[in-house]
Parts: C-alpha cells; sequence; structure tokens
C-alpha cells in the first residue's frame, strides 16, 4: 500500500493555510473581496514556494458555489462544493493546466486558445494555468499576446514561471505579477513540527532545524525530506540521524576549526580536516557552516545585546556567543568573506580537502600576528633589516673610463633588531651604486642629506662611522630613550589636561618633556609647517621640505622612543591594517610611568583612527611589548614628527642622496658632457 507524500497531503486548500507568502494572500484575497479581478496573473518565484497552489486556490475562489449551492466569488472557497471538490482533485473540466517545459510550441498553444471561444461548462470561469511559462517559444508566445490582452470575460490566465527575466516584457505588461518569496528557516521549521505532530512522529528540534535549512526556502524541499528522514530514521526523526543522512558538518567540528584559527594553531587545524576527511563530511558543506558560524559571530559582535537574549530554543546560540569574543571584528568578517570566496576554489584543487586545507591555512595566515617572522615594509624610523641580509658598502671611488659598481662585502655578523636601515643603492641607466650600512637615524641624518649639494659628487655618508650604533637601551626603563643619550622624565603633577586616565580627576601639568613636545609641535604647525594629516585643508608640503622641518625641530625623545615602539610592534606582528596606522600617524605627547602601569598619551589627525576597537588593540600590543599594563588615550589633533612622518622623511632622503650620487659620479658625467642633449631620465633612480 502506497501513502500520499507529505507534501501533497498537506498542500494547503486555502488562503488562511498558506504560510510564508502573506504579501500575495492579502492582495489575492482584497481583489476578490472588492470583486477588483485581474484577467491575467503572473506568480514568479523558486521551487516549492506555492505558485501551483496559489493558482488552485485562486480557482477555487473564483468558481466557488459554497455548501449550499448559492455563493458567489469568495476569498475564502470552502472546499466542500462539487468546483472545489474537483479542482482539488484535478477534475474540474474549467480548470486547465499547461505545462510549458512539455507543450512549448505554438501549435500547443493555439489548441488551448481555441477553446477560449468557449463559454465555461459548469463554472463560472475558465482558468488557464500555464506552468513554466517562460520556456514558450518566441512563436507560441506571440500567439497567446492578442488573446492575452483583451480575453473574454470569462477567462482568466495564471501564469507560473521560477524565471521571469526570460519572459518577454510584452508579456509582462499585460499580467499582475507576484513575487513569491523563499521562505525563512524558522517558518519551514515551524511548519513542519505542526505536519509532523499531525502525523504523531517523534521528532527533535535540532532535526527540523536541519531540514530547515538544507530545504533553502522550499516547503516542497522541506516536507520531501522530511519524508526521507522518517524512512532513514524509521519512523522518528532524530538529528544526530538527519545529520548523517544530509551530510552536515556537527558544529564541534566548525567550533574546533573557529578554535584553531583563534589560537594560531595550525597543527589543529591539520588535524581538523582530517577528521573531516575520515568522516566523509563534505568541504563545500563545512565552508557553508562555517561561514554561517561566523555571520552568528558577527552579530553578536555588532550587537552585545545579543549575546544576552540567547534562544533557549537554539542550542547553537551559546556556541557562538561564547566563541565570538575570540576573534576581533575586523577578523571575523575577513575570514567570512574568505569562505564565501573559498567555495568557489574547491573545484580547481586537486582535492576537496586539501582545498579546504590550504582556505584554513589562509586564514591562518591572514590572522594578525600569524606572519610575526616576516619583515616589517616601513623604512626610516620604523624599519629595522632582517639580521640574514648582508651589508652593502662602496668600493672606492670609480675610475675614469670606468662604471662604479656595487660589490658585496663579506657577511657579517646580524645586526641588532634596533639598527637603523642599512643601504641605499641608487641605480641608472649607466650605473647602480650601493649606499653603505650604518646611516644615521632619521631625527640626525635628513637634514645633512636635503640640505647638502645635490651637483656634489660625494656621498652625504662619506664622513660616517662604520661601525654599527650601540643597541638602544630597554624599553621598559624609564630613564632610556630611543636615542640612548636623553631622559624621559615621569609627569610630576598628574597628566596633561583632558587626560582622564581613571586615576583620579585628571588635573595637573604635564612634565617638562611633555610640555616642551606639545609647545615645540604646536609652534611647527602654528607657523606653518603644514605636517601631512588626513584633516588638513592646506596644500600638501613637498617631502623634501618635511625633511628640513623634522630635522628644525628640537629634540623630541617621546617622539624618538614612540617610533622605536611602533617599530618593534611592527616588526614582531603585534599591529597590522588600521591598528597599524593609528599607531604610525599617531604623535606621543605625553607619558607616564607609575609603578606597573604605563600610560601613554596620543594625538592623531584622523578621527576614523580614534575608534575604541583600535585604541584597545594598540593598547594590548603595547602591554604585550611592555610586558606590564598599559593605559592609552588617542584623542584627535595635529600631529607633528609621527612615525610615518619621519618613514616618508627617510625616504624621500635615501631618494634624494642616491640622485645626488649618480649626478656626481664621473662616468655619468663623462656621457652627459659626450653627448649634447643627454639626460638623466626623471624617476629612473631609485634607492633599494
Amino acid at each position: 500500500m502506497t501513502t500520499t507524500v507529505l507534501a501533497r497531503k498537506y498542500r494547503p486548500a486555502s488562503f488562511e493555510a498558506m504560510v510564508g507568502q502573506g504579501h500575495v494572500v492579502q492582495a489575492l484575497s482584497n481583489a476578490l473581496t472588492q470583486q477588483r479581478l485581474h484577467h491575467a496573473y503572473l506568480f514568479t518565484g523558486t521551487r516549492g514556494v506555492g505558485k501551483t497552489t496559489v493558482s488552485r486556490i485562486l480557482a477555487k475562489s473564483l468558481n466557488c458555489t459554497g455548501p449550499d449551492g448559492q455563493g458567489g466569488i469568495t476569498a475564502t472557497p470552502c472546499g466542500q462544493c462539487q468546483p472545489c471538490r474537483d479542482i482539488d482533485a484535478g477534475r474540474f473540466v474549467d480548470y486547465v493546466e499547461l505545462d510549458a517545459a512539455s507543450n512549448r510550441g505554438v501549435d500547443e498553444i493555439s489548441q488551448l486558445l481555441e477553446q477560449a471561444v468557449y463559454k465555461p461548462v459548469v463554472g463560472r470561469f475558465k482558468v488557464y494555468m500555464i506552468d513554466e511559462v517562460h520556456m514558450l517559444s518566441n512563436t507560441a508566445f506571440n500567439a497567446m499576446l492578442k488573446t492575452l490582452e483583451e480575453p473574454p470575460d470569462y477567462l482568466k490566465f495564471v501564469l507560473a514561471t521560477t524565471d521571469p527575466q526570460k519572459v518577454p516584457v510584452t508579456v509582462l505588461s499585460r499580467c499582475l505579477q507576484f513575487n513569491l518569496r523563499p521562505m525563512a528557516a524558522q517558518t519551514v521549521q515551524l511548519h513542519l513540527a505542526q505536519v509532523l505532530d499531525h502525523e504523531g512522529i517523534a521528532h527533535d528540534p535540532g532535526a527540523l532545524r536541519l531540514l530547515a535549512r538544507a530545504a533553502r526556502g522550499s516547503m516542497r524541499d522541506a516536507m520531501s525530506l522530511a519524508d526521507q528522514a522518517i524512512a532513514f530514521g524509521g519512523g522518528a526523526l532524530q538529528e544526530d540521524a538527519v545529520r548523517h543522512m544530509l551530510g552536515s558538518v556537527d558544529r564541534q567540528h566548525v567550533q574546533r576549526i573557529i578554535e584553531a584559527v583563534a589560537a594560531g594553531d595550525g597543527a589543529g587545524l591539520v588535524a581538523a580536516v582530517d577528521a573531516l576527511r575520515e568522516l566523509g563530511l563534505s568541504a563545500s558543506g563545512t565552508l557553508e557552516d562555517l561561514a554561517a558560524g561566523l555571520q552568528r559571530m558577527a552579530v553578536v559582535q555588532a550587537v552585545p545585546a545579543m549575546a544576552q537574549a540567547v534562544d533557549d530554543t537554539d542550542p547553537d546560540a551559546q556556541t557562538w556567543t561564547q566563541l565570538a569574543p575570540l576573534l576581533a571584528q575586523d577578523e571575523t568578517q575577513l575570514f567570512y568573506s574568505l569562505c564565501l570566496q573559498g567555495r568557489a576554489e574547491l573545484a580547481l584543487a586537486p582535492d576537496e580537502y586539501s582545498g579546504l586545507l590550504m582556505l584554513l591555512l589562509r586564514l591562518l595566515a591572514f590572522k594578525p600576528g600569524g606572519g610575526a617572522g616576516a619583515s616589517p615594509k616601513s623604512e626610516g624610523s620604523a624599519a629595522r633589516p632582517t639580521a640574514a641580509e648582508p651589508h652593502r658598502v662602496v668600493t672606492g671611488s670609480p675610475q675614469a673610463g670606468q662604471p662604479a659598481r656595487a660589490v658585496a662585502s663579506q657577511p657579517q655578523p646580524p645586526e641588532p633588531p634596533s639598527a637603523p636601515a642599512a643601504s641605499v643603492v641608487a641605480s641608472s641607466p649607466a650605473t647602480r651604486v650601493a649606499m653603505p650600512a650604518g646611516a644615521p637615524p632619521v631625527a640626525s641624518a635628513v637634514a645633512p642629506a636635503v640640505a647638502g649639494d645635490v651637483r656634489s659628487a660625494s656621498a652625504p655618508w662619506d664622513d660616517a662611522p662604520s661601525e654599527h650604533l650601540d643597541a638602544p637601551p630597554d624599553l621598559g626603563n624609564e630613564a632610556s630613550v630611543s636615542s640612548g643619550a636623553q631622559h624621559v622624565e615621569a609627569w610630576e603633577s598628574g597628566p596633561p589636561p583632558g587626560f582622564d586616565d581613571g586615576w583620579g580627576d585628571g588635573a595637573g601639568a604635564a612634565s617638562e618633556a611633555s610640555t616642551s613636545s606639545e609647545s615645540a609641535s604646536a609652534a611647527a604647525v602654528a607657523a606653518g609647517a603644514g605636517f601631512a594629516s588626513a584633516s588638513a585643508s592646506a596644500p600638501p608640503v613637498s617631502p623634501v621640505s618635511l625633511a628640513r622641518q623634522l630635522a628644525e625641530l628640537p629634540p623630541d625623545p617621546l617622539s624618538d622612543r614612540w617610533a622605536e615602539l611602533v617599530a618593534q610592534m611592527q616588526a614582531q606582528g603585534l599591529i597590522t591594517a588600521l591598528v597599524r596606522e593609528l599607531a604610525v600617524q599617531s604623535q606621543c605627547v605625553a607619558q607616564r610611568q607609575e609603578g606597573a602601569l604605563s600610560a601613554w598619551h596620543l594625538q592623531v589627525p584622523r578621527a576614523s583612527l580614534c575608534g575604541d576597537m583600535h585604541k584597545d588593540r594598540l593598547t594590548q600590543a603595547l602591554s604585550q611589548l611592555l610586558g606590564c599594563e598599559v593605559l592609552l588615550h588617542v584623542a584627535q589633533g595635529a600631529a607633528v614628527n609621527t612615525p610615518a612622518q619621519r618613514d616618508l622623511a627617510a625616504r624621500e632622503a635615501r631618494q634624494h642622496a642616491a640622485e645626488a650620487l649618480i649626478e656626481g659620479d664621473a662616468l655619468v658625467r663623462g656621457l652627459l658632457a659626450q653627448y649634447p642633449g643627454a639626460r638623466i631620465v626623471p624617476g629612473s633612480v631609485a634607492p633599494i
């Protein structure tokens, strides 16, 4: 004995029984109640959302006669009269359903339209329902245009399609179009629970949740999956059995992957992929569940109140609430995007599990701090060469008629991590010249490099000592600064005005070092220094002018120390992205050490960098570097002598020195004198 499948057994017989399509039900019910009937309706939507069901209910509403046989057009068909029973049984002679996928030619449509001239046999209206109407040929569409535009009063057209873009606009303009939307997973789950309760079948909420997600908005798919799950589970729906039937990934696997990424545990990721391979779980399904979990985490991070309003009926809600603090908001967004894009890359991988593993390792690589071994890309005061890089020196002055060349010396012992940038190499079509290591710090080297004669044949570092600079003193010691020659005084009577550090009323004057730093910065800005900032409205100052201005500033131990700290945080991979921008574009205007607590007052020109999230992450990185508790205050305002400005000045000084070295080269001068009109192409000389 065969049974009727759930999708057909529980097909809605009235508008009240429909779920998830309230906007369509409301429009049709009002039209039927007010007797404002159109002659053609077009229902669009994905599979299994109720297009055919709405068409049949509409046909019953138009032809219902009521239990007593005296009824008229109504929005609530009785379901008991002969027309209603015949339409439900599929034998009503005045209701014709045509499958356009198999009857797509002009002959079939012409035959159907030939019957339109005859009045209904037993009903009040003839209803022609053409399913998958987009499959009709162009000639078939053209054949029905006239009848569709001006049909007889007793004829109604109902068209249904899953692809309205393929329907000609001439047809669309003749119809009322209703879009049936995919149903929400919660709506599908509630309807499944009602159906199974009516059937007397035991079920778990977790099993219904899995079925609702797998249906992807289609109620018919949900009903079909429920039939399959009932057969698979032996008459009951258990979460484990349904998960095994669907091949869904257990949330514990997703939880382990997220925890491994947050902890930077590469071995844990490899073990997680091996476990998925042994269980035969889909790699694409894993990425889908991982993206869904990251989406839930992002919601909790963006709306913290969601963490308190946990749905007790959803066992996964507590899991995502606990995992949300493990990742920063920008990391969650980045990982979510990588998971979405990675699903398309699985088909290109040797096998889906190796593609999944590479994607998870990519998540690990993009996590801040994952590439801590890499050397920073910035230069000047915020750059440090790698220990493995050999020194380059110039081996004497070039002889007449011989090109200058760069010669690499024997490998030297590794430099201290705080040594300045090692070398500058200038290149031109005629020569490449290497510049020696041991360049002086930016604060002292910018001025000689810029102020020197650009036509001079001698390099600006000829008189520089060849010995390496001493390693910087311990930053944790308050009495030491990056230059090793000046003392950073603590605040004597409290933080500067406006610095709310949580230790009291915050009143008091800053120390002499802080005051001198702020006054020097203010004087530079007031004098029209024009330091680069995102909020400045003045025209940008040339980099060489910026280098001169930095060199003319009075000694600033706080800026020196802050530049050293920023360089070390970059070298260790503690700051990335916008947090790095906050650090390099900030000026340290005050610092105080009180016991085990170190307080810093930064000033940054960009308001977008003053957010609490960036400040908290910079505080965490600074605390990890100094090994003590850090209190950070960030305010918006003009900033001078920042690490970013130092880097820019250093790069321009290196460029200027390289150009001066090339222009002073004997071979280059000889070529320029030998060939009239010859010149050095601007932009062809660059330090390396």
